[in-house]
């Protein structure tokens, strides 16, 4: 009997490494899947709905050749003509029930938070897939967005059961201290966007963590 294929909610479990990109062509992504990448999202705010969905083919057949998740941000209405496996939204965005009715039940819906009372919104929240927490340090990339710290982290290890994802200006030389305050599974963008070597950079973070995991839960 042939067994049946893991839904993107059960992979979502095994997932540790999650890049944050721009438009990039498959040579690229296929780079930084082949390093460690086990979900890439496409979030690309200079492109229209028809160039999103174009960008998407090269997100797809990348993530499906390295047999990895593929996430659209803030988009839930075409995940469908992206093909992607489900969608992120943020505290501005529509809310998870919005987004989940767009996608459907089968396909993983993601949430951003950056405190406890989001944090237990989310875990709360039947729509709500996992979280991603922080950020960490303050990030170019959400400029303004103060910094939610370790102790963020350490809270969301201790009161978060869905999967959850420390986020927030992260690279492979302070991932240690995300994974020592409990964490198990990380966000990056510029430290693989901004890499010579994507696949490099994506081994050397999921070196970073694999390493002390005594501490990390959920």
């Amino acid at each position: 009997m042939v067994a049946p294929v893991p839904t993107p909610r059960e992979r979502l479990g095994d997932a540790r490494l999650y890049l944050v990109c721009d438009a990039r062509p498959a040579i690229w992504l296929r780079a930084a899947l082949r390093g460690g990448v086990d979900i890439v999202q496409l979030r690309d705010k200079t492109l229209d709905d028809a160039g999103l969905v174009a960008a998407a083919r090269e997100f797809r057949a990348a993530a499906d050749e390295a047999g990895a998740l593929f996430v659209l941000n803030d988009r839930p209405d075409l995940v469908a003509a992206c093909r992607a496996d489900g969608v992120h939204v943020g505290q501005d965005d529509e809310p998870p029930a919005a987004a989940r009715a767009a996608v459907g039940a089968d396909r993983i819906v993601g949430r951003s938070t950056h405190a406890p009372a989001q944090a237990a919104a989310a875990e709360a929240d039947p729509d709500v897939d996992y979280l991603a927490v922080g950020p960490v340090h303050a990030t170019p990339t959400k400029p303004g967005r103060p910094a939610a710290g370790l102790g963020y982290v350490s809270h969301a290890a201790a009161a978060v059961t869905k999967p959850w994802f420390a986020i927030g200006g992260l690279d492979a030389g302070n991932a240690g201290a995300v994974v020592e305050a409990g964490a198990r599974r990380i966000v990056v963008v510029r430290a693989i966007t901004e890499a010579a070597d994507p696949e490099a950079a994506a081994r050397a973070l999921r070196a970073a963590l694999e390493g002390p995991v005594g501490a990390a839960r959920a």
